[in-house]
C-alpha cells in the first residue's frame, strides 16, 4: 500500500510525494578523515616463517635531519628497487613493503631517519654471517643520503633443547652484556648483547615455539628493530649532553663571578649587566640548539620502554632480561641527558633572575642620579632667580638714571622759563621717573610669568 512506512528508515513515496531520503544530499567528510584513518594501518607488521633472518639498516642525515629533503630518501629507495626490477612506492609514501626476488624489503621514513629491513627465508649455516648484509649493494650504501645510525642482523629459528640454546647464546654473544628473556607468555625467546660485531652490526636471536604464526614472528622481529633503533637515536642525546656539560662549566664560573660582583659597589653595574646579558644570550642560544635533540631523546626513551613492555618479558635461564639491561646501561645515560638539560635551563633562569636584579639596581642608581640632578637644577634655578632679581634691581637704577637725565634735558628749558633751577628740577623728576621705571619692569615680569 502506497504511503505506508515499511521500516524505521522508510519515508512516504506515494504518488506526488517526493522521496526525501533520496533527495537528501550526502554528508560531507572531513578532508583528512580517510588519510588519518589509513594512517593507523600504514605500517603493517611483516609475516615471517621460522626459520628466517633479517638485515636491518637505519640511516640519518648528520645535521638538521628533521628538516632534510625527503625526496632524497625516496630517490635512494627507488634506486634500490630499480636494481631488482621491483615496483615503486606511491607518491609521497612514507612506507613500502614489497618483494625483491628472493627476499622482501620493508622501508619506513621517520621524522629523523629512514629504515631498510630485508627479510629472507631460512638461515645461513654460519650464524650472523656478514654476507647476509650483502643484499644491500656497496655502491648503493655509499650513495646513501646520510650516515648509519645502526644496523643489525636478526636470526630466527625454532626452539631446541635448553642445553643447545644455552650453547648457542654462549657462542654468539658476549656473556657479560647478554640479555635474554622469554617473551609473549613463553612463546619465544629473544636475545642480544647490544654490541657491534666485527662486521659493524648488532646481533639479535629469536627462538620460536613450533607452530607460531607468521604475524607473531613478524611482530617480534619488528619490535627488536624498533628497540635497537630508538635506543640508538636516544643515545644521540648523550653525546650532545656531554658536549653541553663541557661548555656549561666555564659559563657557570663566569655567572657565579658576575653574581658575586653584584654585591660589590666598586664594580660598575652597567658593565656587570652587559656581561650578564651576554651570558643570557649564550645560554638561550644553547637552549635553542639542544631543545629538539633533548625532546627527541625523551620521546625515543619512552618508545624503548614501551616496545620492551609489550613483549611481556620473563626471565630465561637466570639471565638478565632486556628491561634489566636498559635499567643498568641505558637509563643512566638518559638521566645524564635529563640532568644536562635541567642544568642548562636552571642556569638560564639564574642568569635571567640576576639580570632582573641588576637592572633593578641600575634603575635605583639612575633614579638617585636623576634626583641629585634635579636638586642641582633646583639650586641653579634658585641662583638664577636671585641673579635675575639683582639684575632687575640694577636695571631699574640704570634705566632710571638715563630716564632722569633725558627728562631733565627735556624739562630744563621749561624750568628756566618758570624760574626753577636745574638741581631742583632733577630732585622733583627723579622719584617720579624711578617709580615709573619700577612699575614698568614689574608689569613686564608679570606678563612673562
Amino acid at each position: 500500500m502506497q504511503g505506508v512506512a515499511s521500516g524505521p528508515l522508510s519515508v512516504y513515496s506515494g504518488a506526488g510525494t517526493p522521496n526525501l531520503w533520496n533527495n537528501m544530499s550526502p554528508i560531507q567528510d572531513h578532508p583528512l578523515r580517510y588519510q588519518l584513518a589509513n594512517e593507523l594501518h600504514a605500517r603493517p607488521f611483516p609475516q615471517l616463517q621460522t626459520p628466517c633472518h633479517a638485515a636491518y639498516l637505519a640511516v640519518k642525515q648528520p645535521q638538521e635531519a628533521a628538516n632534510r629533503d625527503r625526496a632524497l630518501d625516496r630517490a635512494h629507495l627507488i634506486d634500490l628497487l630499480d636494481r631488482f626490477g621491483a615496483k615503486h612506492p606511491q607518491p609521497a609514501a612514507t612506507h613500502y613493503f614489497g618483494d625483491l626476488g628472493k627476499f622482501k624489503l620493508k622501508w619506513e621514513q621517520h621524522t629523523e631517519f629512514v629504515t631498510y629491513t630485508i627479510f629472507v627465508d631460512g638461515v645461513n649455516e654460519r650464524p650472523f654471517d656478514r654476507k647476509a648484509f650483502d643484499v644491500f649493494p656497496e655502491d648503493w650504501l655509499a650513495a646513501a643520503p646520510g650516515v648509519r645510525v645502526t644496523s643489525a642482523l636478526i636470526r630466527v629459528e625454532a626452539m631446541g633443547e635448553p642445553g643447545d640454546m644455552t650453547q648457542k647464546l654462549s657462542d654468539w654473544f658476549v656473556a657479560e652484556s647478554l640479555a635474554a628473556s622469554a617473551i609473549l607468555d613463553g612463546c619465544a625467546v629473544m636475545a642480544g648483547d647490544f654490541r657491534i660485531d666485527s662486521a659493524g652490526h648488532m646481533r639479535f636471536a629469536v627462538f620460536t615455539e613450533p607452530g607460531m604464526g607468521p604475524r607473531r614472528v613478524g611482530r617480534i622481529v619488528q619490535r627488536i628493530c624498533e628497540i635497537e633503533t630508538y635506543k640508538a637515536m636516544s643515545m644521540l642525546g648523550l653525546g650532545r649532553a656531554r658536549d653541553l656539560s663541557q661548555r656549561l662549566g666555564p659559563i657557570d664560573t663566569r655567572l657565579e663571578g658576575l653574581v658575586d660582583a653584584m654585591t660589590d659597589r666598586v664594580t660598575r653595574a652597567d658593565e656587570t649587566l652587559k656581561a650578564l646579558l651576554e651570558i643570557s644570550a649564550e645560554l638561550e642560544s644553547l637552549l635553542a640548539k639542544t631543545s629538539f635533540r633533548f625532546s627527541a631523546t625523551g620521546a625515543y626513551e619512552a618508545l624503548v620502554a614501551q616496545r620492551i613492555e609489550v613483549l611481556r618479558e620473563e626471565r630465561f635461564q637466570g639471565r638478565q632480561i632486556f628491561r634489566e639491561f636498559m635499567a643498568r646501561r641505558f637509563d643512566p645515560s638518559m638521566r645524564t641527558v635529563k640532568a644536562a638539560e635541567a642544568r642548562l635551563r636552571t642556569m638560564a633562569e639564574r642568569a635571567i633572575r640576576a639580570g632582573d636584579l641588576l637592572r633593578t639596581r641600575v634603575d635605583v642608581e639612575r633614579s638617585e642620579q636623576n634626583q641629585k640632578l634635579l636638586e642641582s637644577m633646583d639650586r641653579r634655578a634658585d641662583l638664577q632667580l636671585r641673579l635675575q632679581k639683582t639684575v632687575e634691581g640694577l636695571s631699574v637704577v640704570a634705566i632710571s638714571y638715563y630716564a632722569v637725565n633725558l627728562t631733565t634735558y627735556i624739562l630744563g628749558p621749561v624750568g628756566q622759563e618758570v624760574g626753577v633751577n636745574k638741581l631742583l628740577l632733577t630732585a622733583v623728576v627723579t622719584p617720579v621717573v624711578i617709580l615709573g621705571v619700577w612699575a614698568l619692569v614689574r608689569r613686564i615680569r608679570k606678563e612673562m610669568d
